[in-house]
């Protein structure tokens, strides 16, 4: 990874797993880093990890909690107030596959935290990302956005019985979704500002609180959150990188390895969808491009 000094990077969910290991990752070439975090007593304690490990590294601490559209829309005024630019948005924070509930505003809990969250994050930001030539937004998806299938009369699971597991794909096809359309709007807006997506495949992380076989088959297949964070340094700062592009390992099934640019599926690619899905998230959030 090329020096970072003089960037300014903020790392959603980065007290554990892939967030800790980007953010441990940015800081430690130099990036200002912005922790930012549903429990800040958390994130002081990655924080404090952090500078042990590298104690001139500038990492700060920032309350955001992703299902809770004030919180969102308090930390991005409170950061523009502290910091005049924005280099890197990493929108890596998520659930996967919890028990059914809802944010604070009414959505299901995994399309409005993995989805709305980010997405209603990253349109506040764009004043503070546009003031830095080719700042890069990344958001970090999942293979399981294949068997993402998004119904759009009910996107908050209120007509049909709750399946956790096609919620979390469907809500990492808006991953998708969201970072194509994009940078469709920043390119038709002449705006040099880079959204890119990206995959850890199978990482060993916290993410699999709730799913206790993933725990036991991590010991066989898993690469650690280290590995697993590397399509998404690699997106945010690899200077061969270009705009709607993804990223994930380049192992069998692109579980393990070293990152590099993949395919995703064909329904990701339907740039009807996209639009459509970037509509309804303004409608649902209030928040407008």
């Amino acid at each position: 990874m090329l020096d970072q000094s003089g960037k300014v990077a903020i790392v959603t969910g980065a007290t554990s797993g892939l967030g800790y290991e980007t953010a441990r990752a940015l800081a430690g070439k130099g990036a200002s880093v912005i922790i930012a975090v549903r429990d800040t007593a958390k994130g002081e304690g990655a924080k404090e990890k952090l500078n042990k490990e590298y104690p001139e590294a500038d990492v700060a601490v920032m309350k955001l909690d992703l299902a809770d559209l004030q919180s969102v829309r308090k930390f991005s005024d409170d950061f523009s107030k502290r910091y005049s630019r924005l280099d890197l948005l990493i929108n890596n924070a998520g659930v996967m596959a919890p028990p059914h509930g809802k944010t604070a505003d009414g959505f299901e809990l995994q399309f409005g935290t993995n989805h709305l969250g980010h997405f209603a994050l990253t349109i506040l930001l764009l004043d503070r990302l546009k003031q830095v030539p080719g700042s890069r937004v990344v958001t970090v998806s999942s293979g399981a956005h294949a068997f993402g299938m998004l119904d759009f009369e009910d996107l908050n699971w209120e007509k049909r019985k709750y399946n956790k597991w096609q919620a979390y794909g469907d809500s990492k096809l808006a991953n998708l979704y969201f970072t194509s359309e994009l940078q469709r709007l920043l390119d038709q807006a002449g705006v040099n500002v880079f959204s890119v997506a990206a995959h850890p495949g199978w990482a060993a992380t916290e993410l699999q609180r709730y799913q206790g076989w993933l725990v036991v088959l991590n010991s066989f297949f898993a690469q650690p959150p280290g590995m697993g964070a590397l399509p998404t340094l690699y997106a945010a700062t690899a200077p061969d990188v270009h705009g709607g592009e993804f990223f994930g390992p380049d192992g069998f099934g692109e579980m393990r390895g070293y990152p590099v640019k993949v395919q995703s599926s064909r329904r990701s690619r339907d740039m009807d969808a996209a639009r459509k899905l970037w509509e309804v998230s303004e409608k649902m959030t209030g928040i407008r491009w």
